[in-house]
């Protein structure tokens, strides 16, 4: 290799994080850190890693972004029929990771996700840009396509059939995912990382330090 990316290494020191200075709702601490980053710049402020579990057992990953927290919920959306809707089809149990490195934070999620009700999917799904909504119907997601022309003849095709009004495709939706375990993680010198877990455990949050 051009470079020995072992000794890539960077010591953190902006922020310290304790189980006191959080609050005792794990939500409402990631509000306060999702609203620190958005107001940092940070790129991507939304965009979460989605790991989900195949039927052979194998994880899967990809980014996604964030698109509302409700009924304390993580919510995002995708194609149904794509390789991470039909894993959690079979199997709903997911993980989410948010990273933001200017602000040497990172928050791990593990839970459990559902189809979000079809009216919540028509409102954002009619918010989003005609071009992204005409991509929705055009993309068949996850699956092997013959070459780009395809996929832009049928966007073409999809934009003859809805001039103006564009409606949600059956196979286009949400996902909530409802947390079952929540760590925030704050950079420290040495390797010495605050990390702080919340578990869900007899209907309350049980909060925690956990050694870096």
């Amino acid at each position: 290799m051009s470079r020995d990316i072992a000794s890539i290494r960077k010591d953190y020191s902006k922020e310290e994080l304790s189980p006191e200075q959080c609050h005792a709702d794990p939500l409402s601490q990631f509000q306060h850190w999702l609203d620190e980053a958005i107001a940092a710049q940070v790129p991507e402020p939304t965009a979460m890693h989605v790991a989900t579990v195949a039927a052979d057992g194998r994880p899967s990953a990809r980014l996604v972004l964030l698109k509302g927290i409700e009924q304390q919920r993580f919510v995002f959306y995708t194609n149904y029929d794509s390789r991470k809707g039909q894993q959690l089809a079979g199997n709903p149990f997911v993980a989410l990771t948010f990273f933001w490195p200017e602000l040497e934070r990172q928050v791990r999620i593990e839970g459990r996700a559902e189809k979000v009700a079809a009216e919540i999917s028509d409102r954002y799904f009619a918010s989003r840009p005609y071009q992204s909504r005409l991509g929705a119907w055009a993309s068949p997601q996850s699956q092997a396509i013959a070459n780009k022309t395809e996929l832009i003849t049928r966007a073409a095709e999809y934009g003859l059939k809805f001039l103006t009004e564009v409606p949600r495709p059956p196979h286009w939706g949400g996902y909530a995912v409802s947390p079952e375990r929540i760590e925030f993680w704050q950079g420290r010198p040495s390797r010495l990382h605050d990390r702080v877990q919340y578990v869900w455990s007899n209907q309350v949050w049980q909060i925690s330090r956990l050694a870096p």
